[in-house]
């Protein structure tokens, strides 16, 4: 149903990395309370299902690698839908704040004199390493995390990785590298500028679905055991020392399997 006033409001909604069961309740709330929601690609069935059996689902996928819906457009789409007095969830995976565009949506829809308010959801970059029971600091291996994308937008020289490589080197950080599976040989060959070849690496590929899978790998084999795993996108990558507890784990196993 729509508001009485003619002004509706909107609420950008992190629906984390797809686990129905690591919905925030302030975000379950939003979604039931819905009439419009405006939903990306990679925002599991199970969580829209919350809608309202009388809200209107519009699906404006953005997937890396594929056919993405305008971002102008969608911007469009919500403040229209806002203006004739519904109540809009744009709904979002992960957070509407790591790599979700969402500061982009709230200075359209503020410039448009529209009310914001935006919940945040679980990064897949937390989820992934959470999976793997994996910390993203440590009081001994990692004094930080960098949350970095991978993918550069056109006319853009991205991200420095033999600088991030130095940085993290000295200053013990974790790296978490969102959409950086097609561009892996090339951020693993960045790193090693100043990263050592045997540093850990896991990657993550379809974060907390019943159809995740990983590998533990190290830097410089990187790109060679994505291929031959063949993880795909969405994969989250993650960088240090962290992992080792992992990886340690890992070989163990391979060796009693050996033995």
């Amino acid at each position: 149903m729509k508001n009485s006033s003619y002004f509706g409001k909107c609420t950008l909604v992190g629906a984390g990395p797809g686990d129905p069961d690591l919905l925030t309740i302030k975000a379950l709330k939003a979604i039931q309370t819905a009439s419009v929601l405006f939903v990306d690609d990679l925002v599991s069935p199970e969580i829209v299902a919350y809608a309202p059996p009388t809200a209107r689902i519009v699906y404006v996928g953005k997937r890396g690698g594929c056919k993405s819906t305008p971002q102008s457009f969608i911007e469009k789409l919500m403040i229209t839908a806002v203006r004739e007095g519904e109540t809009v969830v744009r709904l979002k995976g992960g957070d509407p704040f790591i790599f979700g565009r969402g500061g982009e949506e709230v200075e359209h829809l503020q410039t448009a004199g529209i009310r914001v308010e935006v919940v945040n959801g679980i990064t897949s970059g937390l989820a992934a390493v959470t999976s793997l029971n994996v910390p993203l600091t440590h009081r001994e291996y990692a004094h930080g995390v960098v949350f970095i994308t991978g993918h550069a937008k056109p006319n853009d020289s991205g991200t420095d990785w033999r600088a991030l490589a130095a940085t993290a080197a000295s200053a013990k950080l974790t790296l978490v590298i969102y959409m950086g599976v097609s561009g892996a040989q090339t951020i693993q060959d960045e790193l090693l500028h100043g990263l050592p070849a045997s540093t850990p690496v896991a990657v993550v590929q379809n974060v907390s679905l019943g159809t995740q899978r990983h590998a533990i790998t190290h830097l410089g084999a990187l790109h060679s055991t994505i291929v031959r795993e063949q993880l795909g996108s969405p994969s989250i990558l993650v960088v240090g020392d962290v992992v080792r507890g992992v990886q340690m784990a890992a070989e163990h196993a391979r060796t009693q399997a050996a033995a």
